[in-house]
């Protein structure tokens, strides 16, 4: 099959409901489910690897499970899955995919950049099994198919948001690991912020280097990282940093500021008692994206090659829940506008 590049053309309106957290082993409590919804069953059994953090992170990892939940209940699907630990070699992570394709799991979901060298070497040792990577493009074969996301135009709006809401005139970004993926949604961030007040003051740190990628699942960290913004006169925090951003919502609790979430409608998924923080949130559709790939495979198709979930799709965008940006919609529905037309151009770095 070539691989082809394309546009995501239709994608769902809103995000998909949550569901339950997973079992203490990470898996389905049977390990091996069809889904409720499906008419007679599938006999197609899907593996889902998640990156640190698996099932119940409230964020990008949940959105990915939120995606082949509604995939299992609506078409029968039979799935597992299993999550990456912290400080994990590449070994492990080749071995979690290599289980999967051994006990007949096709498609298999890889959820993060981190997969990239395993999908790559374990794709090509199974050509049979259709294989999908979600935040990376670097790894090509007619087996894997890539849904990456354009990270900085969500975060251009947020930022934005922030500039605009701004008390202080001060504002911060926490990424979890600073790697080029996390550094597209600050400069981002810094774009919108700096679009709406060119002399706003942003702060920026993250909370781990690579290879040591526990900065996305250390709240611990997060918080007293965004404790050192708010003490120096920061009003507003946005995350980036996965299951780390809990510790963010805290700090902005104890602060009376405000905190930014990302990748889920977090004030929708965080503790109840940090939800009145939360401004809004940086949607990134990964549920969609992994709803539609599943789709396209029961469907009969091998899907392969880049599908980019961008504003023009709604693959990315800001959240309204709460009702506190609402005085602002029209300002950031505006910025949107620009970004999609082409009058706007992001940067990713």
């Amino acid at each position: 099959m070539r691989r082809t590049t394309k546009i995501a053309a239709i994608i769902s309106a809103g995000l998909l409901a949550l569901t339950a957290c997973a079992s203490d082993d990470n898996k389905k409590d049977d390990g091996n489910t069809s889904g409720p919804g499906g008419e007679g069953g599938s006999d197609i059994k899907v593996g889902m690897a998640y990156d640190v953090g698996g099932r119940g992170d409230q964020s990008f990892n949940d959105s990915a499970a939120a995606g082949m939940d509604k995939a299992i209940a609506e078409y029968g699907m039979q799935s597992d899955e299993a999550e990456a630990a912290d400080g994990e070699d590449e070994a492990a992570r080749e071995e979690r995919l290599r289980t999967f394709a051994d006990n007949g799991y096709n498609p298999i979901i890889a959820v993060g950049f981190a997969y990239e060298a395993s999908v790559a070497k374990v794709a090509e040792e199974y050509t049979d099994v259709t294989f999908a990577i979600v935040d990376s493009e670097a790894v090509t074969a007619d087996n894997i198919a890539n849904l990456v996301f354009a990270e900085e135009q969500g975060s251009f709006l947020v930022g934005a948001a922030a500039a605009l809401k701004t008390k202080t005139d001060h504002v911060g970004f926490v990424g979890g690991v600073e790697v080029p993926l996390i550094t597209k949604f600050e400069a981002g961030f810094k774009a919108g912020a700096q679009a709406v007040n060119p002399d706003i003051k942003i702060d920026s740190t993250y909370l781990t280097q690579p290879p040591d990628f526990s900065g996305f699942g250390d709240p611990a960290k997060g918080k007293t990282a965004a404790e050192g913004m708010f003490d120096a006169g920061a009003d507003i925090v946005y995350h980036a940093a996965g299951g780390s951003g809990g510790g963010v919502f805290e700090a902005a609790k104890a602060a009376k500021g405000w905190a930014i979430g990302v990748d889920s409608d977090q004030y929708n998924t965080a503790d109840p008692s940090v939800q009145d923080v939360i401004l809004t949130s940086m949607l990134k559709n990964v549920d969609v994206a992994v709803y539609n790939f599943l789709t396209s495979f029961k469907d009969g198709e091998k899907p392969s090659g880049v599908t980019r979930y961008d504003l023009s799709v709604d693959g990315v965008g800001y959240s309204t829940s709460g009702g506190f940006v609402d005085d602002i919609a029209d300002q950031l529905d505006a910025f949107k506008q620009q970004i999609i037309d082409g009058e706007i151009t992001v940067p990713t770095s």
